[in-house]
């Protein structure tokens, strides 16, 4: 099976951390936070996985080189400008659509989900696209689910007033599984975000669907968040 890691963004949030490093490329415990991703992914039967590069691509290019040191083989995807989440799947619709479902992860969320659990829940619905849902409140994200966990509502940064009378706690964690159906879906050409341009539209075909995080995760999106992560973070061995 096939995934793909988005490694492209500069993390800016996380200041002078990130001023010459990749975000992906910052130590979680005795490894890169993207080697983490990777041998999960590993574990999980995803054995191709495709990294959208942009800035200082050499870094990730030389620490992982083809894959084969961690049993994967890696395809690398260089972005000159960036395309956005969902324009930087697009550029690897021909990669991505060779595998039913294939699954995409933030560069910078770790977890211990259970991607196996996860995959039978997205062919047993037919799902377009499954999305990881985790409960925060206040979050950049809102998703509200049917009693079948079938996504009917999808806020993404909402204003105060979008939000008033949204009764949910759900969120989106970063991860999904796709059907290479959902490729077609997604414009070429411009700038475009999975969340904010791709799963909205998706409500209406009544196959987009949410599965509950069981497992650990975290979005190292802050310096505080590392921190966290680098206590708590379980470092399974895969």
């Amino acid at each position: 099976m096939r995934a793909m890691v988005l490694s492209a963004g500069f993390g800016t949030r996380m200041g002078d951390l990130t001023r010459d490093i990749p975000k992906p490329m910052l130590q979680l415990r005795d490894r890169p936070i993207l080697e983490w991703i990777l041998r999960h992914l590993r574990a999980h039967g995803f054995d191709e996985v495709a990294l959208n590069l942009h800035f200082r691509p050499e870094l990730i290019r030389g620490h992982f080189g083809d894959g084969a040191a961690l049993g994967l083989k890696l395809a690398y995807s260089h972005e000159p400008e960036l395309l956005g989440t969902a324009g930087g799947v697009k550029k690897m619709e021909a990669f991505l659509s060779q595998s039913d479902p294939f699954l995409v992860q933030y560069g910078d969320v770790v977890t211990t989900q259970d991607f196996s659990a996860m995959l039978r829940f997205h062919r047993e619905k037919n799902a377009l696209a499954t999305l990881l849902l985790h409960q925060r409140a206040k979050s950049n994200s809102v998703v509200t689910l049917d009693p079948g966990h079938r996504i009917i509502g999808f806020l993404e940064r909402p204003s105060d007033d979008a939000r008033r009378g949204v009764v949910s706690q759900w969120v989106n964690s970063g991860i999904c599984l796709c059907s290479p159906e959902v490729l077609e879906r997604i414009p070429s050409g411009p700038v475009c975000d999975l969340p904010r341009d791709i799963f909205p539209k998706l409500l209406s075909t009544e196959r987009l669907f949410g599965f509950p995080l069981t497992g650990y995760r975290c979005a190292i999106d802050s310096p505080q968040r590392l921190l966290e992560a680098r206590q708590n973070f379980p470092a399974p061995q895969s």
